[in-house]
């Protein structure tokens, strides 16, 4: 089953989660703001995966972090309903974001 790695307080997060829920597609949620447990283990992927090195270099968090079935990880969730021909639907275009310098998470 597809993990998602996120947070509820997370625009991208927000968006990813609508659209996987529209397209009816199964994955389990962990919400990293929620709990330590969901958190340590997001770093660890984090602290290990070179997918993650851009976002550490630019201060992101790196969320939210699709993690396939067979073990790809992926920070680009609009490229992975893309992949699966599933149109990305916006639901609230904000302009927000949970980074410092207001360009992602």
């Amino acid at each position: 089953m597809l993990k998602v790695y996120g947070s509820g307080m997370c625009p991208d997060c927000i968006k990813c989660k609508y659209n996987l829920d529209k397209n009816n597609i199964d994955y389990e949620n962990i919400d990293i703001t929620q709990n330590l447990k969901g958190l340590k283990e997001f770093l660890k992927f984090r602290d290990k995966e070179e997918v993650f090195n851009d976002a550490k270099e630019n201060g992101y968090i790196g969320i939210p972090a699709l993690i396939t079935e067979d073990g790809e990880i992926t920070l680009d969730w609009e490229n992975y309903f893309t992949e699966l021909k599933i149109e990305v639907v916006h639901p609230q275009e904000e302009g927000t974001s949970c980074s410092v310098d207001g360009k992602g998470c």
